[in-house]
């Protein structure tokens, strides 16, 4: 991955979150929820 490639990404998901964050603020604690979620499931297999 490139830096451009990175810098992009990592500018439309913060842009998503803005955007989630202005429209819906509830949908941040489910994705919070989720992502937690995420990370112990990946702990598990590592």
């Amino acid at each position: 991955m490139t830096n451009s490639i990175a810098l992009g990404l990592g500018l439309t998901l913060a842009a998503a979150l803005a955007l989630t964050a202005w429209y819906a603020p509830d949908a941040l604690i489910h994705l919070g929820r989720e992502f937690t979620a995420l990370v112990a499931w990946v702990a598990f297999w590592r």
